[in-house]
This record gives structure tokens, sequence and C-alpha cells, in this order.
């Protein structure tokens, strides 16, 4: 589906799944049957986008991102989470080694460019275990090309300061919304950089909270910003479905 329905003007939606080598999700969304190679061309034949799992654990070679690609269409985005120990060296805990955002950001991105215009973005998840610290944050993002688009989870609560949008603005890094299944109401839209990023992380949602998401969503593809929208992984395929609902619920709004 594509949200430039009604429209040319108006931004893409990428809904998709976190991870989607799940064999667990046949026959619900995959046909029975598939071999683990064929699960991402089934993916792609049916969402747009999907954020990469298993980079968090370990960063992928140019020879997997070229299988990546040409198991997808040429209009398929990835998410790519950068490394979790990458993330800790390069904005650095409070107590832990020195920060070394260059070094980082330098490994990080050297295969990037085998996605051939595939990459949606990479997402940097800052983890809960550290704290604000504007210097580091900033250190990070001078140190990242912007020609790489960069979306950062920052999941400690004292990153939500003005300090902190101002810095991602700055260098036009988009801040990751997150709806974590405790929160009591969804999180606040705020755009940093060029599109939207949401982690859409409750177990399930209702077909009213599926049409409440497209209906915020809305007015920034309206304006020509593109969203990316990821729903949790689950056992049967559930968040799979929840992608198309939300595309489906968008196409209904600008029809």
């Amino acid at each position: 589906m594509s949200s430039t329905a009604g429209g040319s003007g108006r931004g893409q939606l990428y809904a998709g799944t976190s991870g989607f080598a799940y064999a667990g999700w046949a026959p619900r969304f995959y046909p029975a049957g598939l071999r683990a190679d064929q699960l991402l061309a089934a993916y792609a034949a049916r969402l747009p986008a999907c954020e990469i799992n298993n980079t968090f654990y370990r960063w992928p070679t140019e020879d997997r991102i070229h299988s990546w690609v040409a198991e997808t269409p040429p209009g398929f985005r990835f998410s790519v989470k950068a490394q979790r120990s990458s993330s800790l060296r390069a904005v650095g805990a409070a107590k832990g080694p020195p920060a070394d955002p260059a070094g980082q950001v330098a490994r990080l991105v050297a295969p990037l460019d085998a996605f051939a215009g595939r990459l949606g973005t990479v997402l940097f998840r800052v983890p809960e275990e550290i704290p604000r610290a504007h210097e580091r944050l900033a250190a990070f993002l001078e140190a990242w090309p912007r020609a790489i688009p960069l979306t950062v989870e920052l999941q400690h609560e004292s990153w939500a300061a003005d300090e902190t949008y101002d810095a991602l603005r700055a260098h036009g890094a988009v801040l990751c919304a997150t709806e974590l299944p405790e929160d009591e109401g969804p999180p606040t839209l705020r755009l940093t950089g060029p599109f939207l990023y949401l982690r859409l992380r409750r177990l399930d949602y209702t077909p009213g909270e599926v049409a409440a998401w497209a209906a915020r969503i809305d007015p920034f593809l309206a304006a020509g910003r593109d969203v990316f929208a990821f729903f949790r992984h689950d056992p049967v395929g559930r968040a799979a479905e929840l992608a198309g609902a939300l595309e489906a619920e968008v196409l209904r709004l600008v029809r």
C-alpha cells in the first residue's frame, strides 16, 4: 500500500515489524512450508519495511546486506538497529569506559553503502542505564555522517529535555517515539528530523487503537513526511497483521 494515494505530495508510510525471520508466523502470515531463506521475500511481498533485529547483536557484513537487497523490491526499506555494544561505546555510560563516537561511527557506517537505496534509517538505541549527558550526545551526532539517516531512541527519562530535542534537530536526527505496554497513553510525537519513527511495543492493538494511530500520523503524511512504524514481534504473526491494518486505515483516511 502506498500512503501517497490521494496526492503526490504525501509522505510514505513504511509500516512493518521488528524482525521477519519467525517460522512460527506460518501459516497465519507466511505460507506453510517456506524455508528460512525464503521468509524475507515473502515478508517484502506484503509489507514495505522491516526493523532488523539481529543487527543489535551482530553488525551485518556487506555480503549479508547484499542478500537482503536481492530478496526485496526497490521500494522496500530497512531500519537497521545499531549494535548494542557500539551504542554504549559511542555515547558512553557515565561510569563506563570513555565514549568513542568517531571510532564507533566509522565502524558502523562502513558496510551501509551495500543497501543501495534500501536503507531507511539506522536506529541507534541509547539504553536505559545511560542518563542524559548532552556533551556525549552532541559528540556522537557530530561524528555521524549527515548522508545516512539516523534515528535515536533515548530510553532513560532524563533525556526528555529541550536540550536533547534541539541537538537532534541541529543534526537532522530523528527522535524515536516508543509506546510501551505500561504506558498510560501514547507518546508525544516530536519531529526533529525529516521523517517520523514509531516503535509500537504493546502486545496487541484493537481496531480502534490502530485507527487512532492512523489519525495521529496522517497529518505528518499529509505534510509530506514519511512515517516509519514498527510493531513488536510476537510468536504467531499478529504484529504483521497490525502493520497491514495500519496501512489499510491510513489508506481509508485519504480516500
